[in-house]
């Protein structure tokens, strides 16, 4: 699976990733590593005045760069994910983004690792892989997301709907896992108890956060399917719905698109970029658009509006966000 995406994804972004590390990635900064006399052609902001005060010379910090970049991906696992109305499901999306940018990270020597949110089918925490380098890390975080729940037991908990999702149990985890300053990739759908705001707020004040958001067209407008069971992947809840009735589509669409609405303000109001995967969207073209993304918001500062304008979603799922709910 690595390889055809080596072959498919990859090819199409390497080099747009690495070697930006000041417009598109954040490494550790810079170290101190020497002091020394200053020199006539020194930056007298480097001038360490404790120093100078108390050797009675001028001194100036010698500083090494820290090229060296770690990267963390949350990955949202829970039942909701594991959904997709056409070719493929959210958590195939989850899968291959992950892929796609741990290796592209990791192979110039950088580090990448990972925290699983309802791998097992409970909503907790469930695994952490330390943050490391080269391509077995990648194989590994892959294995990790592939692993099915090992027990009996978990496998019927799973079918059975483990509970709500509760994202800021994730957040809250990364906060305290996460020590130096990295990027971190939240990789869910977002259908999750509320209160996850404060703590990606947090983690943004200290990381550099990005909200890959998992989506599917179904989520957003329902078809006209006649009399269907819609069953709640997370409670195992289920009801039976009237997909033809056009008044009750129109319903669905306008709730969708209130949350949809909230979502990007409470993602935004953290100051976190967001990047919209949909099921039905190339994976490359998305990743692009969200580079262009990244440059554009460099250059015109952090501050503004480009920390809360998520990347464009695909013509025809936008389209089906729209066209209902007009006439609602």
């Amino acid at each position: 699976m690595l390889r055809r995406l080596e072959w498919t994804v990859l090819r199409r972004l390497d080099g747009l990733l690495q070697g930006d590390h000041r417009t598109l990635m954040r490494g550790a900064g810079l170290d101190l590593a020497d002091l020394r006399e200053y020199q006539l052609h020194d930056d007298v902001r480097h001038i360490d005045w404790n120093v100078t005060a108390r050797l009675q010379q001028p001194h100036v910090r010698v500083f090494t760069e820290d090229r060296e970049m770690a990267a963390w991906f949350l990955l949202d696992l829970s039942p909701s994910v594991d959904f997709g109305s056409g070719e493929q499901r959210k958590s195939q999306v989850l899968l291959d983004f992950t892929a796609v940018l741990a290796r592209l990270i990791g192979r110039h020597g950088n580090r990448v690792g990972a925290m699983l949110y309802g791998s097992r089918g409970r909503p907790e925490v469930d695994a952490v892989l330390p943050a490391r380098g080269g391509r077995t890390q990648v194989l590994r975080l892959m294995q990790m997301v592939l692993q099915p729940p090992t027990t009996a037991a978990a496998r019927e908990k799973d079918k059975a709907g483990g509970g709500a999702t509760q994202l800021a149990d994730l957040l809250r985890a990364a906060v305290h896992t996460v020590r130096q300053r990295s990027t971190v990739f939240v990789v869910s759908d977002f259908i999750s108890e509320p209160g996850w705001e404060k703590p990606l707020g947090e983690l943004a004040r200290r990381h550099d956060v990005v909200a890959v958001r998992l989506l599917d067209p179904l989520e957003l407008d329902l078809p006209d399917l006649g009399l269907i069971p819609i069953r709640d992947a997370e409670t195992g809840e289920q009801v039976l719905v009237d997909t033809h009735d056009a008044g009750f589509r129109q319903r669905f669409a306008r709730i969708a698109a209130q949350r949809e609405a909230q979502l990007r303000e409470s993602l935004g109001r953290a100051g976190v970029d967001t990047l919209e995967l949909a099921t039905d969207e190339d994976l490359a073209e998305a990743v692009l658009r969200f580079i262009d993304l990244r440059k554009r918001r460099q250059r015109f500062g952090r501050s503004g509006q480009f920390a809360a304008v998520p990347t464009q979603l695909p013509a025809r799922t936008r389209e089906s966000l729209r066209t209902p709910s007009q006439g609602a």
